[in-house]
């Protein structure tokens, strides 16, 4: 019997798209205060294309290339920091938010995510999320080594709730890591593919695929109810 639903952040309870879009956004702004730099809105597609073109890695690096602007490891650095520290322009989808609501009368919802601390609790803030949620595990705050795939964040979440993994359910996107801790230890698990994620390689490895796959979020409550 499922008692316990923990949900995964990014591509999960939003499209985290929004959110690199954000980040993107705050980027050109800094860079456009530079005297050689380009007014603000070309800066940002010249992101956009380098992004959504593949470049997810060296994005800031081929920007600055190409828009021949001068940089060094510490113009990244800040560019990097302008990205993961800015008050993010997003919101909670409404199907997401019916969803939470409608959940949390039955069951007691927890909240698992990655990344960066600061960006993460201000992706939650931004996203008005923290109400829904009975505990809420940073991994990053356990340790980087303990993002996930490992079991760390898991196991934070079943000593706080006190509930045994066999009664949870973990919803998430990303194939390649999402899955395989909660695999090992007894959730029920359940990917969702958002139709905008970034997220999309397969994995070959065994244990990482989720249990259950379903297309949109509002699909949750009569997956749950059929168990």
């Amino acid at each position: 019997m499922i008692t316990t639903v923990v949900f995964d952040l990014d591509d999960t309870l939003y499209d985290e798209i929004e959110y690199c879009k954000s980040g993107f956004s705050a980027v050109a702004e800094f860079l456009a205060e530079l005297p050689e730099a380009p007014p603000a809105e070309h800066i940002f597609g010249t992101l956009w294309k380098q992004f959504t073109s593949g470049n997810q890695t060296k994005t800031f690096n081929a920007v600055l290339d190409e828009l021949d602007i001068s940089y060094d490891d510490k113009r990244i650095g800040e560019l990097v920091n302008v990205y993961r520290s800015h008050i993010p322009k997003i919101t909670l989808p409404q199907d997401s938010r019916d969803i939470l609501c409608e959940l949390g009368v039955k069951y007691t919802l927890a909240l698992l995510t990655d990344g960066f601390l600061p960006a993460q609790k201000l992706k939650v803030q931004s996203l008005g999320i923290e109400k829904y949620f009975k505990c809420i595990v940073y991994s990053e705050q356990l340790g980087r080594e303990f993002w996930k795939p490992s079991p760390a964040g898991f196991e934070k979440i079943i000593q706080i709730l006190k509930k045994e993994p066999e009664n949870m359910v973990y919803i998430a996107d990303n194939e390649k890591k999402d899955f395989i801790a909660p695999n090992k230890l007894g959730f029920l698990t359940v990917q969702l593919i958002r139709s905008a994620r970034i997220h999309t390689s397969i994995s070959a490895q065994s244990g990482a695929k989720a249990q259950c796959v379903i297309h949109k979020i509002s699909q949750l409550p009569a997956l749950l109810d059929g168990l």
